[in-house]
């Protein structure tokens, strides 16, 4: 049987992921349908989806070995370079979809399966390595913003706890909108690095010289109160994630007072992924990019997103 090299999970370490990681030979991907081909992956990027998986979050045991890995650029059997929308239609997953590297195996490989409709062409002017880092952080980012958040209707956003992929994300993005943006972080570096993208960096719960229209939620429990309290009457709270905590406190009567909507969402739709990679390339706009590492050290990006030191992206060049 063919084989290519990948980045799989081997097992489950909640305590420790990385020894759940392994770098070997798996099988050429499958096609699960006619319209299903095969991508030559030159870059990658990870996301903390990938730490939660060898965890054992979202996968069962029988699953394993799985390909980790939701993000790539590549090129398509006719030569055409594209990236890779990471979606895929699931019947047998409870929401109708699911990931790649949780049902079908993922881009952390040599190659990559997908449906063709999954394939984007990629614009000109963005490398691979750009490229690759939009597909799941920067498209939660942006459907948060614009299809969620109606940021087209806001004049300031509030984006908790920048420095992580979707909310660094958010903060170029609305910067680059125009919309003025506050961001948190507790760490000072990283508040110095937020504020050169645009925004006006502060500490974990500071009170705002403004209430917002808009604010970005990806830390939960932790910053909720805060978001709630800096929301002007009639904004938007947008809630992808809960890095801090899933439970949070709610104060009922600012909702119904402030009439504040509070909008969950996850990932985005193949046409939201289109007008994020032209908004790009118009603009000129690049991902931060925290490293950029060759394939052949894939397990040393593991090692970076894991230390918690990142800010922006840790991207794998599988041309290096």
């Amino acid at each position: 049987m063919p084989t290519m090299r990948a980045a799989f999970a081997s097992r489950f370490d909640d305590a420790n992921p990385l020894t759940a990681l392994t770098v070997g030979e798996r099988p050429e991907p499958a096609h699960h349908g006619d319209d299903w081909v095969t991508v030559q992956v030159t870059a990658s990027s990870l996301n903390h989806h990938d730490l939660w998986s060898l965890r054992g979050v979202g996968l069962r045991a029988e699953q394993l070995p799985m390909i980790l890995g939701c993000d790539a650029a590549g090129v398509d059997p006719d030569g055409n370079q594209v990236v890779v929308y990471p979606v895929i239609p699931t019947p047998g997953d409870p929401r109708g979809i699911s990931i790649l590297s949780e049902h079908f195996p993922g881009t952390l490989a040599e190659r990559v399966a997908v449906p063709r409709a999954n394939l984007l062409p990629l614009p000109t002017g963005l490398a691979a390595t750009d490229a690759a880092c939009l597909p799941t952080a920067w498209l939660t980012a942006w459907r948060m913003l614009t299809t969620r958040g109606r940021v087209d209707e806001a004049a300031a956003v509030l984006v908790q706890g920048a420095g992580g992929g979707v909310a660094t994300a958010a903060v170029a993005l609305a910067a680059a909108m125009g919309k003025r943006v506050y961001a948190t972080s507790r760490d000072a570096a990283k508040r110095e690095r937020i504020a050169a993208l645009g925004a006006t960096a502060v500490e974990p719960g500071a009170r705002l010289p403004e209430r917002v229209d808009v604010v970005i939620e990806t830390v939960g429990a932790a910053t909720f109160d805060h978001s709630l309290k800096s929301a002007a009457p009639a904004a938007r709270i947008v809630v992808s994630g809960a890095t801090a905590g899933h439970e949070a406190t709610v104060n009922l009567r600012r909702v119904f007072a402030m009439q504040l909507e509070i909008l969950g969402t996850s990932m985005g739709t193949p046409d939201e992924l289109a007008a994020l990679l032209t908004f790009c390339a118009k603009r000129g706009m690049r991902p931060m990019v925290d490293s950029v590492v060759p394939f052949t050290a894939v397990g040393d990006a593991f090692a970076r997103l894991h230390s918690g030191g990142v800010f922006g992206k840790v991207v794998v060049d599988h041309t290096a």
